[in-house]
């Protein structure tokens, strides 16, 4: 795992290093405060980074939510074939700007980052010369921190010849363990809970998506304090700032959206009253564009109208008049004129 995650255990060390280094000369490097500051500073200087990500992923879901009726259609109408659907929906995804993929990609950053933090953390152990960035003054300064008699290395469950090699007991451990635990769990039941009310229009685009989220709501804080027995305390301060700090991202971030759509909401209103509506009884005005070439269609229509013969009726001969009857000529100059000698 050290090969593999080298790239981002060094930056997670540097960035715990420097705020020790920071807190350390204000209450002591030994001190277990300075230590849990730099943990949670640590949190803080990585979420900063992930906030644009984060803004990003939360307008996918508003996207998302807004064409979620034309969804739940498609979903009907190729029910029965997989990977029409599939089709469809990313073509719609497409053309409303929304990357299904963007949404996840705070949480997967957060992996490999907390995963590097628990094992710089694990590697803070008595004998070691280094860990990263830290020398064997920073090694020894990390073990010997507490807080409130709780070594920050040491976790709930270890064996209790291991924490009293580092100077605790299990009782201590718990006394500051659990509340950590407790106060983690809450935090994310809030964060899941606020997240899950906001996605009640996309719930109609995926109704799988919606019932897993409300079952994570609950499962997530129970994950928190069952895990949180076999985690260190350092991991535990690591994992209540990072809830802390996303239960009020979440706030922030959806105050700040919900102004977004609301001056947007106000640009159309108001563009709408900018419009000239016809005064009663007049009639509204049309696109001069569209005016002309309805026009042209109509007396398109009306010259193919007179041009087309029209049908005899049955029994009628062309050129004569309904019910068989010829129709009369009518009358000429020469035929006008020998009448008029008869009657002479």
């Amino acid at each position: 795992m050290e090969s593999f995650f080298s790239f981002i255990l060094y930056p997670v060390s540097a960035i715990l290093w420097f705020w020790h280094k920071v807190f350390g000369t204000v209450l002591g490097p030994d001190n277990g405060f300075a230590w849990a500051l730099a943990v949670f500073f640590l949190v803080f200087t990585l979420r900063v980074v992930l906030i644009k990500p984060a803004l990003s992923q939360m307008r996918a879901g508003r996207k998302m939510a807004k064409f979620a009726p034309h969804i739940q259609k498609l979903r009907e109408k190729y029910k029965n074939d997989r990977q029409r659907m599939a089709q469809e929906m990313q073509k719609l995804q497409s053309e409303h700007g929304v990357n299904p993929l963007g949404g996840c990609l705070p949480a997967l950053l957060q992996i490999p980052v907390f995963l590097s933090l628990f094992h710089v953390l694990r590697n803070f152990h008595p004998g070691a010369q280094s860990n990263f960035i830290f020398d064997k003054a920073g090694v020894d300064s990390f073990i010997q921190a507490d807080i409130f008699g709780a070594k920050l290395s040491n976790w709930i469950t270890q064996p209790a010849t291991e924490l009293a090699l580092f100077g605790t007991d299990r009782t201590s451990m718990m006394i500051v363990g659990i509340p950590l635990m407790l106060i983690a769990s809450v935090a994310t039941y809030f964060t899941m809970r606020l997240s899950v009310k906001k996605q009640t229009d996309a719930s109609m685009a995926n109704p799988q998506s919606a019932m897993m989220a409300k079952f994570m709501m609950y499962i997530a804080p129970i994950g928190a304090i069952v895990s949180g027995w076999f985690l260190p305390i350092a991991v535990l301060l690591y994992w209540l700032a990072n809830n802390v700090w996303t239960l009020g991202q979440q706030h922030f971030l959806t105050k700040k959206i919900d102004a977004e759509q609301e001056r947007e909401r106000q640009k159309e209103i108001e563009a709408k009253k900018a419009t000239p509506r016809p005064k009663p009884g007049q009639k509204p005005v049309r696109d001069a564009k569209a005016e002309t070439s309805s026009e042209e269609g109509e007396a398109a229509t009306a010259t193919a109208t007179e041009a087309k013969p029209s049908k005899p009726a049955p029994g009628q001969r062309p050129g004569g008049k309904p019910g068989g009857k010829k129709s009369q000529p009518k009358n000429r100059p020469g035929k006008q004129a020998s009448r008029a000698k008869k009657r002479r």
